[in-house]
């Protein structure tokens, strides 16, 4: 039984990682984004047309133009000009 749940806690935190978010660029400029995840603050600088995988558990974004995202993973976000369409 120990082998059985040391395997699927394994499992899950393998799958926690296929959920991160997908943010991309697709403006002209280099972009900052405000990253809230799990309490914890940061920045993530994407260049134009470059993407980045973040929040794999879930956070809150603060894009360029002041909007609030919330994401739970696993999502796609487009960036242009500061706006975001999220899929």
């Amino acid at each position: 039984m120990k082998k059985f749940l040391a395997g699927f806690v394994i499992f899950l935190g393998a799958a926690s990682g296929a959920l991160a978010a997908s943010v991309t660029n697709s403006g002209t400029a280099s972009i900052v984004l405000q990253v809230v995840e799990d309490g914890n603050r940061s920045e993530v600088a994407i260049d134009a047309g470059a993407s980045e995988t973040i929040c794999p558990s879930g956070c809150f974004v603060t894009l360029p133009n002041g909007d609030r995202l919330g994401l739970e993973g696993g999502e796609t976000v487009e960036i242009k000009d500061g706006s975001a369409t999220v899929k």
